[in-house]
């Protein structure tokens, strides 16, 4: 076969560092989520859509067929921390955390994806970061150590 054709639906969640709430304000989130959706578009993936609330970005995309994983995450969170700092004085100190989590997606799951993400904030209302990421690893057989999970 001489062509390299892929559809690797993930679904990436990332926080801030110590879970700090540095996207308090509504329009910076927005922005931030645009931001993040076109460095996907950039390398050669598709941003299906980005959501998250203050402390934590939630991203539905097509993996680029050309980097992994680790990689694409490297370059999301380098490339929007730099904008974050210089667009936003009060964002001096921000970073984000170490790892993230990534999780596949089947063809007929992306809506129920999408509308999960579209509605951060009313999730949030209801339960933490931590108990959301947990409920992830859980569901997907994920083990994991405590004490390195959230730096």
């Amino acid at each position: 076969m001489p062509q390299s054709l892929t559809n690797l639906l993930i679904h990436l969640i990332f926080s801030t560092k110590d879970r700090q709430p540095f996207f308090s304000d509504p329009q910076l989130l927005v922005e931030l989520h645009h931001y993040l959706g076109g460095i996907v578009n950039h390398h050669g993936g598709n941003s299906i859509i980005a959501g998250g609330v203050a402390d934590h970005v939630h991203l539905l995309l097509v993996l680029p067929r050309t980097l992994t994983t680790s990689d694409l995450v490297r370059d999301l969170k380098r490339a929007s921390s730099l904008w974050l700092k210089s667009r936003h004085a009060d964002l001096k100190d921000f970073s984000w955390q170490g790892g993230y989590g990534a999780f596949s997606v089947g063809q007929g799951e992306i809506e129920v994806v999408r509308t999960y993400i579209a509605n951060q904030a009313e999730h949030h209302r209801k339960r933490s970061f931590q108990e959301e990421y947990r409920t992830f690893l859980e569901k997907y057989g994920i083990s994991y150590d405590e004490r390195y999970v959230w730096d």
